[in-house]
């Protein structure tokens, strides 16, 4: 398999305001079409040349984006994590540095990045300029930013809807886990790395880049998305209720505390099941097992705050998970 080809330069780079950016923005976002003329006004404010182009067909996102590469020295993307995924092939083939006006429901690589949830200071971080390289994980070679997993995720993305998105917020995510949980089937499968050969009885696995996915849960509490590694989790449960018990280290990025649980860490994973399952990457499905998961380290540029205020960039201080 041939990885997306990307420049690996820099950890990170000073101040280099950006003068011409292409703005995409998902108009079925939560707060997209809403915030659209808001967010033009404040980046041309701060003295961007702005080119929009939207479209309700995420697919189109790579393409439209190389056809500005010549014309444009960012992409700003304003939308959920499912929209800067879309995204995520024609960043990684025009190397053209990503900003991020979190508009969806989660906003998850937003919140890992420390990027402001409000469009002010997000508008405003992009034209200050500075960009940091982070990692991107790939599922068969579907890129993504946060995590891809396959079992509980996959149905409890099925169950949601884009109107309990809009209405519902965080929540949706809440009731569709729960009701999802309730019937959940566990499955057996093989989980390989550069050095062992697992074999578990499972009803999620999940494989992380950066902290936190799914609405504020944490892959681990110390992952990063520049810290050249991937994350493995795997939901070993016998009882639905366990689920619910294991809600708190979920949260906190602690299940390697608990012994229902399972967690890895590695470059790379390959996953097999005995039948196919779908996979999810940053919450949308892309492929089936078996799956193999890589990292490509320091591949796009995101404009993210300098490190003295990237909090979302280093680890946070580690809680106790009280057993």
């Amino acid at each position: 398999m041939n990885k997306l080809t990307t420049e690996n330069s820099e950890h990170s780079s000073g101040e280099r305001s950006p003068r011409h950016g292409l703005l995409l923005v998902n108009p079925n976002s939560r707060r997209g079409a809403a915030a659209l003329g808001t967010a033009i006004a404040q980046l041309e404010a701060q003295g961007l040349e702005i080119t929009f182009r939207s479209t309700r067909n995420p697919e189109d996102l790579p393409d439209i984006i190389d056809r500005h590469r010549e014309q444009v020295d960012c992409v700003i993307v304003g939308g959920g994590d499912g929209t800067l995924n879309a995204a995520l092939p024609g960043l990684l083939k025009t190397q053209l540095p990503l900003g991020i006006l979190p508009l969806g429901t989660a906003n998850d690589l937003a919140k890992t990045l420390g990027i402001p949830n409000d469009l002010n200071g997000a508008c405003d971080l992009i034209s200050r300029g500075y960009q940091h390289r982070i990692d991107v994980g790939l599922a068969n070679n579907h890129p993504f930013f946060n995590v891809a997993s396959l079992g509980l995720s996959v149905d409890i993305t099925q169950r949601l809807t884009r109107d309990a998105k809009k209405q519902w917020g965080v929540l949706a995510y809440l009731w569709s886990a729960m009701q999802t949980v309730l019937h959940s089937q566990p499955f057996r499968a093989t989980i390989e790395t550069e050095d062992e050969k697992i074999r578990v009885r499972t009803i999620q696995i999940a494989v992380g880049n950066g902290r936190f996915y799914g609405g504020g849960m944490a892959i681990a509490w110390d992952a990063t998305i520049d810290d050249d590694r991937l994350d493995l989790y795997s939901l070993e449960t016998r009882h639905w209720w366990d689920v619910v018990n294991l809600l708190p280290a979920l949260y906190r990025g602690q299940l390697s505390e608990v012994s229902q649980a399972r967690t890895l860490e590695a470059k790379t994973f390959k996953v097999t099941t005995s039948r196919p399952h779908s996979i999810n990457t940053d919450g949308e499905i892309s492929t089936t097992t078996p799956v193999l998961f890589e990292l490509q380290p320091r591949a796009i540029a995101v404009f993210t705050p300098p490190p003295k205020d990237a909090v979302g960039l280093d680890p946070p201080p580690r809680a106790v998970l009280k057993k």
